[in-house]
């Protein structure tokens, strides 16, 4: 029953990731002080449970427990890994009654979720405001302008931080690579990558080549791109292999892209997604007997492409979709409204892609499949549950596939909504029929 015991109790099974042990530690004890509270709202953090970290800092406040720096960095930081604006607004919101207006700790985990949420101008106006501008506060703005596309303005603000005489670190240059790879600047990114281990004495990890190799191929440097996997010091992981198959697929390159896959199959054996990109390279270039070979191999060896799962948050509340949900107490409705968009669409000349689609069926059943992607159900759901005009915020746990990005595109458009879906790789901001991304992701 002691709240010391116990907090090292639940601080031992989070770092062995037994969250539900820690649990059961935090329940028994019932006199329990903020460091207990902030114990078990750190586990659920630190190990992949956002939601429950927030609603658990809820409950600590609805039990008479004032918050401290430690608990709202932690709450603020989970809201941005959830994308969860109004928790993160409320927080920032609270953190300020609470006195915290000047605590720079928690601005820069605002800057670090408003940046993740989408809204970088409010990120920027609260980094601007941060009495000290530490390494971390400045990590959080650069990555943030990286994740939006804003090229320059992360390596302006890169340039910036070297006038403070401020020394970057290597969660820097991830940032600084990441902008120059979402902004295509092959020359700024190869002079960045270079300037980190001569001036800076850095040794590159996964994630730098990442950003290098993805940034070579998409400028169809597929040659270049293979040449820096094979000079790397460190075990490419599946995120480099992966990155070198999708530009493969860009620009049609099937030698390259069936070498990319059997790397892929030693490291992820069950991952459909990187079948499914081979087998739209082979299609790409009328290797039909290829696309066939290769859909016997997936089915003997019952690989199922991964459920894509998106949400959004309505009025405090989070409403998650998996592809084909029916779910949602209003998913009739929400299929209702993706048929009358398709109708509009149809007006506009838009034909769907089904080449995502790995199974073997009818077109019709391909495009009703293609049709309920959970991103296109969450969007659906944004449109009937808020105001016109609304902006919309959808996560989703896979890349956006090329139909839906068209997709969403025209729903922008023909619907006057600021629609923003953070995929696996990125932001995209749609506007009037136009994406931030330039239709490069």
């Amino acid at each position: 029953m002691d709240v010391f015991v116990g907090a090292a109790l639940i601080d031992m099974y989070a770092k062995c990731g037994c969250v539900n042990d820690s649990r059961l530690v935090f329940d028994i004890i019932m006199n329990r002080d903020v460091v207990l509270w902030n114990s078990m709202i750190a586990t659920y953090a630190q190990n992949g449970h956002p939601e429950e970290c927030v609603k658990l800092c809820s409950e600590m406040v609805f039990e008479n427990f004032t918050p401290t720096e430690a608990t709202l960095v932690t709450a603020i930081s989970a809201s941005a890994d959830l994308a969860a604006i109004n928790q993160g607004r409320e927080l920032h919101g609270y953190s300020w009654k609470l006195g915290f207006v000047f605590n720079d700790k928690v601005k820069t985990g605002l800057v670090d979720m408003y940046a993740k949420s989408g809204n970088v101008k409010i990120a920027r106006v609260l980094f601007e405001e941060l009495w000290e501008k530490r390494l971390v506060s400045w990590n959080a703005m650069i990555v943030g302008y990286a994740m939006h596309g804003h090229a320059y303005e992360a390596l302006n603000l890169f340039k910036r931080m070297l006038e403070y005489s401020t020394q970057p670190d290597h969660i820097t240059f991830v940032g600084v690579l990441s902008a120059c790879n979402r902004g295509a600047l092959l020359d700024e990114g190869q002079m960045y990558f270079d300037s980190m281990i001569k001036d800076y004495c850095i040794e590159p990890s996964v994630q730098h080549f990442t950003c290098m190799i993805d940034l070579l191929g998409h400028c169809n440097r597929l040659n270049e791109a293979y040449r820096l996997i094979t000079e790397m010091k460190v075990t490419p992981d599946s995120g480099v292999w992966g990155a070198l198959l999708n530009s493969c697929k860009i620009h049609g390159n099937v030698e390259l892209g069936e070498l990319a896959l059997e790397r892929l199959i030693n490291l992820q054996p069950d991952d459909a997604g990187n079948y499914v990109i081979l087998s739209n390279i082979y299609a790409q270039a009328g290797k039909w007997e290829q696309v066939q070979k290769l859909r016997k191999v997936m089915i003997e060896r019952k690989i199922k492409k991964s459920i894509g799962c998106s949400w959004i948050e309505v009025k405090n509340k989070i409403h998650a979709f998996v592809c084909g949900d029916t779910s949602h107490p209003m998913s009739d409705e929400l299929y209702e409204e993706l048929e009358k968009m398709g109708e509009f669409m149809a007006e506009a000349g838009y034909v769907p892609n089904t080449s995502p689609v790995f199974f073997d069926v009818e077109n019709d059943e391909k495009m009703e499949m293609v049709n309920g992607h959970s991103e296109r159900l969450a969007i659906a759901f944004g449109l009937i549950s808020t105001p016109p005009g609304a902006k919309l915020l959808v996560t989703k746990n896979l890349r956006v596939c090329e139909d839906c990005h068209v997709v969403i595109k025209l729903i922008s458009k023909i619907k006057k909504r600021e629609i923003t879906v953070r995929d696996v790789n990125r932001y995209h901001h749609f506007k009037d029929g136009v994406c931030s991304c330039g239709d490069y992701w």
